[in-house]
């Protein structure tokens, strides 16, 4: 009898352990998932402000331009 309770206890003691290192192990995965998350974040905000600037720039540029003639279509005779 004693034998059938120390084998439960150790079969206890080892779900525990497999149960704490999965713990750990999820925990480590969402720890390096943040990580990525946030490094994806910072390139999408980064091209953002380049593109953002590029357009700012053109806009200037566009207003500074003088304004090309329009082009009057030929009058056609009928």
């Amino acid at each position: 009898m004693a034998t059938r309770a120390s084998e439960a206890r150790a079969t206890e003691t080892k779900a525990r352990a497999e149960a704490s290192f999965k713990k750990e192990e999820r925990a480590k995965e969402g720890a390096k998932a943040m990580l990525e998350y946030q490094a994806n974040s910072r390139v999408v905000r980064e091209q953002m402000a380049r593109l953002k600037a590029l357009r700012l720039a053109k806009e200037a540029a566009d207003a500074a331009a003088p304004p090309a003639p329009a082009k009057k279509a030929p009058r056609t005779k009928r």
